[in-house]
């Protein structure tokens, strides 16, 4: 067998994605990237702003914009405002796209905020917004998507968005910490639990990204700000060849949404040049 020999191609022809938080950053990445692989996608965005998020998130016309991208890679986009927190909402969105496109294959849960708070000094409202859009929206998109996929009976892929926050604690931001944990953890559960319908659950654990969340987090707080958080973490990288960018999200986000992919379900995808190895 020669180098790459019987290796599959990342080939989504026929399939559907659902991603969330797609209006832009590293949503807007894997969305763009499913169609360019050959599948018709689902965004979904909330498309409001949050009491507690610190910076401005996307808009309808950016939701609108990743649905055009989408478009010029010949597929189809089906876009649609959700808000993950909300069951309602979930429940109607998935049931719009299986009456669209008649399928989900594949559920991105990418949706995710993020605020800078000491625990002690954090206000109820700051923690239950992070716990809800990080880890409750997690839960209720896959549990929703995993209800179709079974009922169609032909498998599929659920990718979540967890963080290197998933695997230790971070400085100002143990309510980011207790819901990435919850995603790592959330895709364990789900991986046993629905690997008897041929469904993969995992996720990815990024470092910091250079996306619009990170630049408005930047600017909000500033320079300093993050020099102190970096003083109580480290150094971020291990391998320091610029800013990791979505596309390299995007990329663990393919393969394990592909069939190359297929034995490998209930884990963390390390995106962190090699952060938590030390």
């Amino acid at each position: 067998m020669t180098s790459g020999e019987n290796i599959p191609e990342y080939d989504f022809s026929g399939q559907v994605a659902f991603v969330t938080g797609a209006a832009r950053g590293q949503g807007r990445s894997h969305a763009v990237a499913y169609a360019e692989h050959g599948a018709d996608v689902v965004v979904t965005d909330i498309c409001d702003s949050l009491a507690t998020a610190d910076y401005p998130l996307g808009t309808t016309a950016d939701l609108e914009e990743t649905a055009e991208l989408i478009e010029r890679e010949g597929q189809e986009a089906l876009p649609l405002e959700m808000d993950v927190r909300d069951e309602a909402q979930v429940q109607a969105a998935v049931e719009r796209a299986v009456e669209e496109f008649g399928r989900i294959d594949v559920l991105a849960n990418n949706a995710g905020i993020w605020n800078l708070e000491y625990l002690h000094e954090m206000s109820e409202q700051q923690w239950d917004e992070m716990l809800d859009t990080d880890l409750k929206g997690v839960w209720l998109c896959s549990k929703h998507v995993a209800q179709h996929m079974i009922e169609r009976g032909e498998g599929g892929k659920i990718v979540s968005t967890a963080s290197t926050a998933g695997h230790g604690a971070s400085y100002r931001g143990g309510h980011y910490t207790a819901a990435k944990h919850g995603v790592v953890g959330l895709t364990k559960s789900f991986a046993i639990e629905l690997g008897q319908y041929d469904i993969n659950v995992n996720c990815v654990s990024p470092t910091g990204i250079d996306s619009p969340m990170t630049r408005g987090l930047t600017e909000k707080y500033g320079q300093e700000a993050i020099a102190e958080l970096n003083e109580y973490t480290g150094s971020w990288n291990v391998i320091d060849e610029g800013p990791v960018e979505s596309q390299d999200v995007t990329e663990a986000y393919l393969w394990l949404s592909s069939d190359a992919a297929r034995y490998v379900t209930g884990t963390a995808v390390a995106v962190d040049a090699g952060l938590m190895a030390k």
